[in-house]
């Protein structure tokens, strides 16, 4: 039956857990064609969890009073829509880390996709409206957006940093631009208007792996560093950075042929406004150059690094948790600082709490003098904040245990966290988000003049595309803040 078909033959064989003809057999005869199963081991399985459950929750969000063809319709439009889209490193690691693009192999989305809801479901309350079959009248636009609330905790706070990002469109340079992560997280910031990605990498190796993916690289800048013209330049700003330093000009100009050098002094020398990088590097080897060239906020002389912890329905910024091993007294207080202005940046107005072993004084200790300092160190450079310490961790974020220190200036939970030391800062945010399903975005870098963010390795693709809207918002703060000086 399946032999004499024309070219590149349908085969849905949707009986289960047999189907009619099994997908090897179907695909030894015909190697052409495309085969749909209910089977989950095979490809293009067709589920009923991406049909019901969206259609129901489309219809019964307008009160449709019936479910209309056209709603059907719609939602298998919808779906034939979502798998052009790039498909998420979450939904790959579902099934063993394969790499989806629409194909033979790939016509319709995996169960476990969670943008099935957001692409089907406003689609059939939309039809339901166009068919006149809605007694409740929503914005579409709006109801996607609720929906994409209710499920990713971090996009109430990162959709103040898109549109602080989308004020300005900025440039963000990608020192590994070769990598398929970052070549996909460009895409997705470009498509969306967020910012002006700079690829760098070997321009054929990069846009082949476009091809690869079927995106298109239109508008996406790719630059070579081994045959750019400015490489001379930057060995020469470089050197005059550094050579106080102990750097010669030859070691500037064998730096120059990294990539994460080049693409700070892109940074360093205004031709870029900001820069990612690190997915394919550990963390050292990008945050060092980054402190060697570009410089501190005048204020401030310690950068740390910041992750921004989602727990239930609750934002805690956690920080240092990536830089500073054993920081002074002075250092926990620009820490401290600098954390309370990326919350007031996200518009969260900070309590900061200092973490240690003990409450208020209760156990002296050397550990604890030091953060006593810190606290009078913030009190002074910014009486207007609310901060206190030190204190037990579960003090700092549980109402009832606060209201037995009446004396505190902690008068609700803390929603910032200042470790006494990295280890703390590190292994706590760790083990909340593996043991405890914490959602998070960073590491945010804080304390240099300029957005570089260094991305832990191995970063998924929704990481990336996080820290270069993190950076785009920044690089328009800064160039807001800057404007305000000036006049």
């Amino acid at each position: 039956m399946i032999k004499p078909m024309a070219k590149t033959p349908l085969i849905f064989a949707l009986a289960n857990p047999s189907p009619e003809i099994g997908y090897a057999e179907a695909k030894e005869v015909r190697p052409d064609a495309i085969v749909a199963t209910g089977r989950s081991d095979f490809p293009n399985q067709v589920n009923n969890v991406l049909g019901f459950p969206s259609i129901f929750r489309g219809a019964l969000d307008v009160e449709a009073s019936q479910i209309h063809e056209s709603m059907k319709v719609e939602a298998a439009k919808a779906l034939a829509a979502l798998t052009r889209e790039d498909v998420p490193d979450a939904v790959s690691q579902v099934y063993g880390g394969q790499h989806f693009v629409f194909g033979p192999d790939y016509i319709i989305p995996k169960p476990f996709d969670p943008r099935v809801l957001l692409w089907v479901a406003p689609a059939v309350a939309s039809a339901a409206l166009k068919a006149n079959v809605a007694k409740k009248k929503i914005d579409i636009a709006r109801y996607r957006e609720e929906l994409a609330d209710s499920m990713d905790r971090s996009r109430q706070i990162m959709n103040i940093a898109i549109s602080k990002a989308k004020d300005k469109i900025r440039r963000i340079v990608f020192p590994e631009g070769d990598s398929l992560k970052i070549v996909k997280a460009a895409h997705a910031l470009h498509h969306e208007g967020i910012c002006q990605p700079i690829l760098l990498g070997y321009q054929k190796q990069v846009l082949g792996i476009f091809k690869d993916l079927n995106l298109d690289p239109s508008g996406i800048e790719i630059v070579d560093p081994r045959f750019d013209k400015r490489r001379e330049e930057y060995s020469q700003k470089l050197y005059e950075i550094r050579a106080r330093k102990g750097m010669l000009i030859r070691e500037a100009q064998q730096l120059m042929e990294r990539r994460t050098y080049f693409g700070l002094m892109m940074v360093q020398n205004g031709e870029a406004d900001g820069l990612v990088s690190g997915v394919t590097k550990t963390y050292p080897e990008t945050i060092r150059p980054a402190l060697q060239i570009i410089r501190m906020k005048d204020k401030y002389r310690t950068a740390a690094g910041l992750y921004i912890m989602m727990i239930r329905d609750r934002y805690f910024f956690f920080a240092d948790t990536t830089v500073n091993i054993d920081p002074t007294a002075e250092q926990l207080a620009e820490i401290a600082l600098q954390t309370a202005e990326k919350a007031e940046f996200f518009d969260i107005p900070p309590r900061i709490a200092f973490l240690s072993f003990s409450n208020f004084g209760s156990t002296p200790h050397p550990i604890n003098d030091k953060i006593h300092k810190a606290v009078e160190l913030v009190h002074l450079r910014r009486p207007d904040l609310i901060v206190d310490g030190e204190m037990q961790a579960d003090t700092a974020v549980t109402a009832d245990l606060l209201e037995n220190y009446s004396f505190s200036t902690l008068k609700e939970p803390a929603n910032i966290l200042i470790f006494p030391a990295l280890a703390s800062g590190n292994i706590a945010y760790k083990l909340l988000q593996r043991l405890g399903a914490a959602d998070l975005i960073g590491p945010v870098l804080l304390g240099l003049n300029k957005p570089v963010h260094v991305l832990q390795q191995g970063a998924a693709v929704e990481e990336i595309v996080r820290m270069a809207i993190i950076a785009s918002a920044e690089a328009n703060a800064n160039a807001t803040s800057s404007k305000k000086l000036k006049s």
